[in-house]
């Protein structure tokens, strides 16, 4: 994709969730203030890239699991469920008016999703397929629409996940050593602080 395309799908998609975030922000503006007992809800809008390699895309169900330092490990168990539009990547343009699966070959799909509000930017995201055929996605991106600051860089993948088994990448808790970048490795058994979005 050349950079006058990428750079106008760019700005598309930022006119499109900040538009999304003004409508959000006008029919919740007569909400009562919270209390401090109560956890107020984000909207983040999940960005994922399929890649063009023959027998890329999927029907299966996937899942996302992201976060931050700081933050409750937020976890969205059929992604497909939450899918709002598709964009072509090479011409920014809306296709919502033609209904169709998420995850097919070259093709940016956009989902929101509504849970509970992160405390530091994002900085792990990883995917998991449950089924039977592969999928190849290249990147996703997650943006918080309520507090863009706290929104994730883009995660490349642009290999066939394994199916049934968290893959991503993690840039939280890095180390410079002698022999290069040292990550520290998420373990997902089990985690209380992991808030499921249904």
């Amino acid at each position: 994709m050349s950079k006058v395309c990428r750079g106008s799908f760019i700005a598309y998609q930022w006119i499109f969730l900040t538009f999304v975030s003004q409508i959000f922000m006008f029919s919740t503006s007569g909400v009562a203030t919270e209390t401090p007992n109560e956890k107020r809800n984000c909207t983040y809008a999940v960005t994922i890239e399929t890649t063009c390699t023959k027998g890329a895309e999927t029907s299966n169900h996937v899942s996302l699991r992201f976060g931050g330092v700081k933050s409750t490990d937020i976890l969205v168990r059929h992604l497909n469920s939450k899918h709002v539009r598709w964009v072509d990547p090479l011409e920014p343009q809306v296709l919502d008016d033609v209904p169709r699966k998420p995850f097919q070959a070259c093709m940016v799909d956009q989902f929101l999703v509504k849970g509970p509000c992160i405390k530091s930017p994002i900085c792990y995201l990883y995917l998991k397929l449950a089924g039977n055929d592969d999928w190849r996605p290249g990147f996703a991106q997650v943006q918080v629409l309520e507090e863009s600051h706290f929104s994730s860089e883009y995660f490349y993948f642009r290999r066939y996940l394994p199916r049934n088994a968290w893959f991503g990448s993690d840039v939280c808790d890095t180390k410079v050593t002698p022999f290069g970048v040292k990550y520290r490795r998420k373990v997902f058994a089990n985690n209380k602080k992991s808030v499921q979005i249904k």
